[in-house]
């Protein structure tokens, strides 16, 4: 359904995934402050990237798969105030690796991803809603590989997922020259377990962003005791929810 920003619209008509508390927790969340050319992988409406236009000065390139979803977030792009600065790239990430790495332009010095997460198990009736949902058409292994290769060497990738879906990640990632350098726990009030984790992964050897293995750790939780949101989702949404 149709979602009104403070600085922006988005219509995800057909898209697999709509707007959510989870993604806009990372748009708001992820460290932009000295981006200047970000990668939104699997874009689905578009949702992160116009976050991240609205936070930063930088240029947002966003990769979808879909076509239902890639033509929502041309449109919603379209109608924003920032459409010199964002694009769409209507393909699979694994093909726009490939094609960019070949071109020799510019690495991306930030990447942000609400990636699919479920592998196997029961899926959506809706098709669109499965596909966004589930690793069959990108695992975490090619994901974390393309991440690798676009990743600038001082950059930074932001991502969130579910805690059931962490150890799968962290066996992925394990193999790969990235690591966590930042990690924050949601959970939906200080009385409920955590359930997501939004982090941030670096490059292991470069000097200038090496991460301390003792990964900084922060505790959230999205709403006190009475239902009403807490003071730190509070301050990630006020930019953006029309209430706040």
């Amino acid at each position: 359904m149709p979602f009104t920003f403070k600085q922006f619209h988005i219509d995800d008509h057909g898209c697999g995934m709509p707007v959510s508390t989870d993604a806009v927790i990372l748009g708001a969340w992820a460290p932009l402050s000295k981006a200047v050319n970000i990668l939104d992988i699997g874009a689905g409406s578009g949702l992160l990237s116009l976050m991240a236009t609205q936070r930063s000065q930088a240029k947002v390139t966003a990769i979808e798969l879909d076509d239902t979803a890639a033509l929502a977030c041309e449109s919603n792009f379209i109608a924003s105030k920032w459409t010199e600065r964002l694009q769409v790239k209507h393909c699979a990430i694994q093909a726009f690796s490939q094609t960019h790495l070949a071109s020799g332009l510019p690495l991306f010095d930030h990447i942000i991803c609400n990636p699919p997460y479920f592998k196997g198990g029961t899926q959506s009736k809706n098709a669109l809603r499965a596909k966004a949902r589930h690793t069959d058409t990108l695992d975490f292994s090619c994901l974390i590989k393309a991440i690798s290769q676009l990743l600038s060497a001082d950059g930074a990738a932001s991502l969130i997922l579910p805690s059931q879906s962490m150890t799968p990640f962290n066996q992925a990632l394990a193999a790969s020259e990235l690591a966590f350098s930042q990690v924050m726990d949601i959970a939906d009030s200080a009385s409920k377990a955590v359930h997501r984790h939004v982090f941030t992964l670096v490059h292991k050897h470069n000097s200038s962003t090496k991460p301390n293995p003792n990964s900084q750790m922060q505790h959230f939780f999205i709403k006190e005791s009475d239902g009403s949101y807490s003071k730190e989702m509070i301050a990630l949404i006020t930019g953006f929810y029309l209430k706040y």
